[in-house]
């Protein structure tokens, strides 16, 4: 990572869906970046860092997440969710941008995109809520718990001993390495669903919202969308089978290349970030260009 470039810096802007909270980095064209749940922004802490040389790396606070402010009966559904990114983005004056989604985030990111596929300049999607792939089976406990009335106090439990969250209970499975991912970074995905009862109660609801008729509905429009887009999966992860990177690049007619990441897990843009940043680097540079589609543009990683 390149020490001399300025910090990300923090922010917020009022919407209709809420005040949204947001960190960027860099100038130029708007690069967007989506996490999923259970986290916020500083997923792409890295992508921030090392891609703002080439554009303007917005990582925003989905619904019921982060820093973001929403009211009490705010719809926190993934379509509200991507309604909100067009929200956001008309309040900042971007017109189009480079998409980049992961987890529920990247389902977020299909459906923003076909809806609004005039505001996607490219779009690239890494292991993710996909068709009806989703809760995947290896959530649905969590889900559970926090249906019968045991989210705070689960919460509570993983940030005063950081060690349940690495396990393979809780959110190790998620991490190639979790032993790797730091206090200060649990603290921050973590603290902001306590600050408030409320913050607690937007996270249940976000849970329950959990319902796959959400992709389903936006599919007819997401086989006509041409953006340019990139498919990075991880082969070890237990959320989202790898098939579903296949699934995506036999649906959407814009799919310039599929990578699979052998060993890589959901939160592979965290733990590998100088590798995925150089694929996003490519894929930024080649949306210029009308490059043709293959059958099954796959490339394995090492």
């Amino acid at each position: 990572m390149n020490g001399t470039k300025p910090a990300a810096s923090r922010h917020s802007v009022e919407t209709a869906s809420g005040r949204i909270s947001y960190a960027e980095q860099g100038t130029g064209e708007v690069a967007l970046f989506v996490h999923g749940v259970l986290l916020n922004g500083h997923l792409w802490r890295h992508q921030l860092e090392d891609l703002s040389d080439m554009r303007r790396c917005i990582a925003v606070d989905l619904l019921a997440h982060g820093d973001t402010e929403i009211a009490s009966d705010q719809d926190v559904s993934v379509t509200a969710n991507a309604k909100m990114l067009q929200e956001f983005l008309d309040a900042l004056n971007i017109d189009r941008v480079d998409l980049v989604g992961n987890d529920s985030g990247g389902g977020i990111a299909q459906i923003f995109a076909a809806l609004y596929p005039e505001r996607v300049r490219s779009l690239t999607l890494t292991d993710c809520d996909t068709h009806d792939n989703w809760p995947p089976e290896a959530f649905k406990p969590f889900l559970a718990m926090s249906a019968a009335g045991g989210l705070r106090e689960t919460l509570e439990a993983l940030l005063s001993d950081k060690s349940i969250y690495r396990s393979a209970q809780a959110l190790g499975p998620a991490y190639e390495h979790p032993e790797r991912l730091s206090d200060d970074s649990i603290e921050n995905y973590l603290r902001p669903f306590l600050r408030t009862s409320q913050r607690t109660r937007d996270l249940e609801r976000f849970l329950a919202a959990f319902d796959n008729q959400h992709t389903l509905a936006i599919e007819a429009r997401l086989k006509t969308l041409q953006a340019p887009t990139l498919i990075v999966w991880g082969t070890d992860d237990v959320y989202f089978d790898v098939k579903w990177s296949q699934w995506l690049a036999d649906n959407i007619p814009g799919t310039r290349r599929r990578i699979e990441l052998p060993g890589a897990r959901i939160f592979f843009p965290e733990e590998r970030a100088a590798e995925f940043n150089q694929e996003l680097r490519a894929h930024w540079q080649a949306a210029v260009t009308a490059l043709p589609f293959s059958p099954s543009p796959c490339v394995v990683r090492a």
